[in-house]
């Protein structure tokens, strides 16, 4: 091959490459990611979401490319997010959270949605059977607030009876309420008063622990939503010697007492697997809405010395994960 020719090959090839590459990143399926909270509260949550994909063969960077939209609790701000997402051509939009997934819903109709929440899709208006969702979204539910009875259960067996109760809310949180209402309805049965106590991201904790000490509260509930403060909540927690059930690990993890509730590791996982189906091709109305499988009990036995408390062999013998 004479050189002039040979720098011409070269210098066709040079220009078609990077339009390759161009139209193979424009081929890649996007997903729409909607969350309600923040990358640090989420973040082993997510690892569980990848790892479902990862599973299906998609790989965020090599196959695949997910557009993030964070509110960080600012639910006022889901319907503008999910309106940005679905713009873009996406292959599929995941939302946790029942506002999230309204959010969504409002915004497509056509897109595929998966959410990830703790409550009953059902009730919450989002599908019409668990078997047969309809329309066009399905996801994984962990019934969180179902779990209320559980979780005073175990407080219940840690602290004085008849003592005061307490339960934290973020008042901005739409299921704040239902939550509420779970609690209490809980709590009487077990012959506990309970005090429902108000607090978002802007609220001052510590006066909130005052409240509880005037009150002599001698257990603390704490509803969802608070993932950004578990280490501040912990700590003032033990600083108080009041005993605290959350609702997920990462709290005693942080040095909470102790969680009980779904492994959200796991719920977010199979998100993950079922928008992996809908990139091959499944259709969210013939995948049944699943629920979380796996319920764990963990418990701080550091925290529980901490103050001064003495956990009965059978909570004891129950717990799925003792730190120590």
């Amino acid at each position: 091959m004479k050189r002039r020719e040979f720098i011409s090959l070269l210098s066709a090839a040079a220009a078609v490459w990077p339009l390759a590459a161009r139209a193979q990143q424009a081929a890649m399926p996007v997903i729409g990611f909607l969350s309600s909270g923040s990358p640090d509260a989420v973040a082993g949550q997510l690892a569980g979401f990848r790892k479902g994909l990862a599973d299906l063969g998609y790989v965020e960077g090599r196959n695949i490319s997910i557009e993030y939209r964070w509110v960080e609790q600012r639910y006022e701000r889901l319907p503008e997010m999910a309106a940005d997402l679905v713009r873009r051509p996406l292959a599929a939009l995941f939302a946790n959270t029942p506002p999230g997934a309204r959010a969504a819903l409002a915004a497509t109709s056509t897109i595929p949605i998966v959410f990830s929440m703790g409550e009953d899709p059902i009730k919450e208006g989002l599908v019409t059977s668990f078997n047969r969702p309809n329309g066009n979204i399905t996801g994984v539910t962990s019934l969180t607030n179902q779990l209320f009875v559980k979780r005073l259960q175990l407080l219940h067996e840690i602290v004085p009876k008849n003592t005061a109760l307490a339960l934290l809310v973020d008042p901005g949180n739409p299921n704040a309420d239902p939550d509420a209402k779970e609690a209490q309805a809980a709590s009487v049965a077990l012959g506990h008063e309970l005090y429902v106590l108000p607090a978002n991201r802007d609220s001052g904790f510590e006066t909130i622990f005052a409240n509880m000490m005037q009150r002599r509260v001698g257990g603390l509930l704490v509803g969802v939503g608070f993932q950004n403060s578990r280490g501040l909540l912990s700590a003032l927690a033990i600083r108080h010697a009041i005993p605290t059930m959350f609702d997920r690990r990462e709290y005693p993890v942080a040095g909470g007492l102790m969680s009980y509730g779904a492994n959200y590791f796991d719920v977010w996982h199979q998100a993950g697997v079922y928008v992996g189906r809908i990139l091959r091709g499944a259709k969210p109305a013939d995948l049944p809405v699943q629920q979380a499988t796996k319920l764990e009990f963990v418990l701080n036995l550091n925290t529980a010395k901490a103050l001064g408390l003495e956990i009965p062999s059978g909570v004891l013998a129950i717990a799925d994960e003792v730190i120590e």
